[in-house]
Formats: structure tokens, C-alpha cells, sequence
């Protein structure tokens, strides 16, 4: 008998993936971590049943939600990363060298303990001695740290549970004080096909905190319809702008200078969603 992964991403939509066998799964204090061998994707991690990450497409994701703002702000060292227990986003965050700091703020210790066991070539940069992990609300972190970092990645869950609070203005407006002068943010904002609605909030409530506001597209094959938005806010630097001497050559599989430029040019459908 054939054992599939089925995500319900949708009232309409669903993914699913044929299952080798259950690596690990266990009921943490906030949700519901589940560990599968897949054999599409590899290793599949899930909360409370949605996909967070595999490994065969975790780059499409972790690279795009990082290398943005790194590669506009002139020179980031303090760099905070909200969510993203897995280790990926910190992973692509230390392979820029003016980092000398980064802080894991993950509510979870439960997915930071999973991941460095069984996904260990996500998770290897939680190692690094420039890491600092907080198991701590994120919302809280940033009120209490005004005017510390350089970079903050919001890389989330999508809005459900735990997560809700970091899609609200009162966080963002949070996460601008936490930022030095000429900070960056960057936030995963879901799907333009099914997620409209929550797309329209966030930027209102991103456009009335940050002098400049960009939201730009890549692929993750395994989220709802492939296609992920992210959002972006700056006290200063503009991501379209970046100059070509900036860009460094990092070791990517996905992201590339000419990427950086072609996901800031959005189609009609989700320009109109931006009006």
C-alpha cells in the first residue's frame, strides 16, 4: 500500500507526495512537527501539516528571502531572523562576509532540535559561531532590540497560530525601530494566486511604515501554486538600484544578479493587487 503526505493548501487545493517512511514526528508546545522521507523531494518537513520545507527545493526559497536585502544594504553585520527554525535562511545569510552576527529569534526550540537532526544540510549553519539562537517570541524580540540590526528576515509560517501577530502594522512599525539607519526587511508574504487578500493587507500595512516598499516573485515548487511573493522594506537602500559591483559571487542555485533585477518587474495581476 502506497503511504502519501497531503497537504491541504486551499478549500480547493491540495499536494501530495509519495511517502518512503516517517523520519520523526512529534507534538511540540506550539504545533505539530512531522519529519517524511519523500520521493519527489527528499526529506519533507511539516507543522501541523503544511509544508515548511524539503530538501531538494528548500534553495528556491531560502536564497530569495535572504540574498535581496544582503546584497542592498551597503554593509550588513547585525543580522536577525525571525522564524526559520530549519537554519536555511541563516545558512545563505553567513555566506556574505561582512556578517558578524546573526540572531535565530524561533519560537519553537522543537524545529531548530528536528532540523539539525534529520536536516542536516539546511540546518548546518546553526553551528557557526556568529549564531546566536533565541527560543523566544519574535514579536517580542524585536520590541525589546530598537536600532540593532542591519537585516531582519521575517521568514514565518504562514499566518496561522503563533505566526498571526507577524503579519500585523504594530510588528512592523516594531521591526523599523529595530532596524539601524538604512535597514532592511524582508518578509515571505504567501502565494498572488490564492492568498490575494492577505497580500493587499500586508503591503498597506508595509507601505505605511517604510519610506520604500518592494515586493518582488520567485518559484517554490512545493508551496500553494509555486509561485511566493515577498516583501520588502527600507529606511534607505532600493533593490532595484542595486549596483552590478555589489552583487558578490556567492555559491547559489537559484538566485543570480540577473534574478535580483527580473523579480522586482511584477505582472499586471499582482501590480493591480498593489494599487
Amino acid at each position: 500500500m502506497d503511504l502519501w503526505f497531503t497537504e491541504k493548501q486551499t478549500e480547493e487545493l491540495a499536494i501530495s507526495c509519495l511517502v518512503k517512511n516517517t523520519v520523526f514526528r512529534e507534538k511540540t508546545k506550539y504545533q505539530d512537527l512531522a519529519i517524511v522521507d519523500t520521493y519527489q523531494y527528499g526529506r519533507l518537513l511539516a507543522l501541523d501539516g503544511i509544508i515548511m520545507t524539503t530538501e531538494a527545493d528548500e534553495f528556491f526559497y531560502h536564497e530569495m528571502i535572504t540574498h535581496v536585502a544582503m546584497n542592498t544594504h551597503l554593509n550588513p553585520e547585525q543580522v536577525l531572523v525571525i522564524g526559520g527554525g530549519d537554519g536555511g535562511s541563516v545558512r545563505e545569510i553567513l555566506k556574505h562576509p561582512t556578517v558578524k552576527r546573526v540572531v535565530l529569534a524561533e519560537i519553537d526550540e522543537g524545529v531548530i532540535n528536528a532540523s539539525r537532526r534529520y536536516l542536516p544540510t539546511i540546518s548546518a549553519g546553526l553551528s557557526d559561531p556568529r549564531v546566536e539562537i533565541k527560543i523566544t517570541d519574535g514579536i517580542v524580540y524585536v520590541r525589546e532590540h530598537p536600532n540593532e540590526f542591519d537585516v531582519i528576515i521575517v521568514d514565518s509560517t504562514d499566518p496561522i497560530g503563533p505566526a498571526v501577530g507577524l503579519f500585523a502594522h504594530e510588528f512592523y512599525k516594531d521591526v523599523s525601530k529595530a532596524l539601524r539607519a538604512d535597514g532592511i526587511m524582508v518578509a515571505q508574504t504567501e502565494s498572488p494566486v490564492v492568498n490575494q487578500d492577505l497580500i493587499r493587507k500586508i503591503w498597506g500595512n508595509l507601505k505605511g511604515v517604510f519610506p520604500i516598499t518592494r515586493m518582488y516573485l520567485g518559484i517554490v515548487p512545493t508551496y500553494p501554486t509555486g509561485l511566493w511573493s515577498y516583501t520588502l522594506g527600507s529606511k534607505g537602500p532600493d533593490p532595484v538600484t542595486v549596483p552590478a559591483e555589489k552583487f558578490l559571487p556567492l555559491e547559489t542555485r537559484y538566485y543570480t544578479p540577473e534574478i535580483h533585477k527580473a523579480a522586482f518587474l511584477l505582472p499586471p495581476f499582482v501590480q493591480e493587487l498593489l494599487r
